[in-house]
């Protein structure tokens, strides 16, 4: 009866774990956890098993790592001497909650790398100005009037006007080929 609770105390350790780290719920805190899952450790224990199974979940998840690796890594864990390692019921608990929640926390990560806001659209125009409308002949050329949407998942876009003379358009394309330049030689590379 006692391995059935510790079992269910370490699941429970373990998805609240991932509601701090991966999920962003701010409401799951160590204390929480602490009291509701060990009240019967010391705050200095508890944060031990805490930090060690953070650690090992976020070597796990960052590994994506598949069952092969899984078991392997696991297995290594369990013959680590001293304090280091986990025992085999921790090894089990983590290999069931690993093999439940990893897409879920590998899109979440994935969630998490992304640069906010993206860019949903562009739209652009070149506007001839006269002498005459600005008031000044030196000027007078061609503007590039650009249109950029912007936005996060699930939220209204926002947009951001530019305008361009004509040597600004061209330092613009110069850094553009010098991404894609950089682009290439990553791609390539691989």
């Amino acid at each position: 009866m006692a391995d059935v609770e510790a079992t269910k105390s370490l699941s429970g350790l373990l998805s609240g774990i991932a509601q701090q780290v991966y999920y962003n719920n701010s409401e799951i805190t160590e204390e929480l956890l602490n009291s509701e899952l060990y009240p019967e450790l010391s705050q200095e224990q508890f944060k031990a098993l805490h930090e060690k199974m953070k650690g090992l979940l976020k070597s796990i998840a960052t590994a994506d790592m598949d069952p092969a690796q899984l078991e392997a890594f696991l297995t290594a864990q369990t013959k680590r001497q001293g304090s280091g390692g986990v025992t085999a019921e921790q090894a089990a608990a983590l290999s069931r909650f690993w093999k439940s929640q990893r897409v879920r926390v590998r899109e979440s990560l994935l969630a998490q790398s992304r640069w906010e806001p993206g860019l949903r659209g562009l739209s652009w125009r070149v506007d001839l100005q006269t002498a005459a409308s600005r008031g000044d002949a030196a000027h007078s050329g061609p503007v590039a009037l650009m249109e950029l949407e912007l936005g996060r998942a699930g939220q209204d876009s926002e947009f951001v006007c530019l305008e361009f003379d004509e040597t600004k358009v061209n330092q613009v394309l110069k850094k553009m080929a010098d991404i894609q330049e950089s682009i290439d030689r990553i791609v390539h590379r691989t």
